[in-house]
């Protein structure tokens, strides 16, 4: 049985899980739960109407958050020497072929996001056992299969986030930090869902977004009311 410290317990005896908020409210309340000793990020967790478990629904995309999630983004490239410089040059952190293999082979994966440049995806995905369940093979549809890796990397460097629904229909995604101005967590928040709109699937029947949770690292889910959502936040 899971355990919470006193903090989170007394944090949550004010918070009432029944209420819907305004998006507005709720950037507030979890800005003001986010009383770590670190800078906390702050979540969101959106409940759609689709079944992951057929493909026509599978609701995946990327989206560039307009001031980034406030997080330095390790960024490997994995490509053959003709482009290593170009990825460096971009601000890669590391990057490589074959020695970048065998390090994954090791069991190694301490980056965010994984780059790869088309002729090297044959000997890549090899290793989708490893890179897979961690969210790191790199995908065309996402931009990371790409022969412009400078660009690439920049755009990730820049905030541009992927995300992909789980097997329980929820899309979860950090959208900055507790630190953040409160109207640039908003823009961030309404950038976001522009792209998860975008992204319904035709088959998807019934409503879509079905509940809208926002969080930060330590702190409990604050309800959002999805028709503030789907109109744009409310900035005051």
């Amino acid at each position: 049985m899971a355990t919470h410290s006193k903090r989170f317990t007394a944090i949550v005896k004010k918070v009432d899980p029944a209420k819907m908020h305004t998006l507005q409210e709720a950037i507030d309340i979890v800005k003001g739960n986010a009383t770590a000793k670190f800078d906390e990020s702050v979540d969101i967790a959106i409940r759609l109407g689709v079944d992951p478990r057929k493909a026509d629904q599978l609701v995946r995309g990327t989206v560039s958050l307009p001031h980034g999630i406030g997080k330095t983004v390790r960024v490997l490239v994995v490509t053959r020497e003709a482009k290593q410089q170009e990825a460096r040059d971009a601000g890669a952190d590391v990057v490589g072929f074959e020695d970048v293999l065998e390090r994954i082979k090791g069991g190694w994966t301490d980056i965010d996001v994984v780059i790869a440049t088309p002729d090297v995806m044959g000997e890549l995905g090899k290793l989708g056992k490893i890179l897979g369940p961690r969210g790191l093979m790199p995908n065309p549809k996402s931009g990371t299969v790409t022969t412009d890796v400078a660009t690439a990397v920049n755009e990730v460097k820049a905030g541009k986030i992927e995300y992909r629904v789980d097997r329980s229909g929820v899309v979860h995604a950090s959208i900055g930090k507790a630190s953040f101005d409160a109207n640039k967590l908003a823009d961030n928040i309404q950038t976001f869902m522009v792209s998860i709109m975008r992204a319904k699937p035709q088959t998807s029947k019934g409503k879509y977004v079905r509940a809208i949770t926002l969080s930060s690292t330590m702190g409990p889910g604050i309800p959002i009311a999805e028709a503030v959502m789907n109109t744009g936040p409310e900035r005051q």
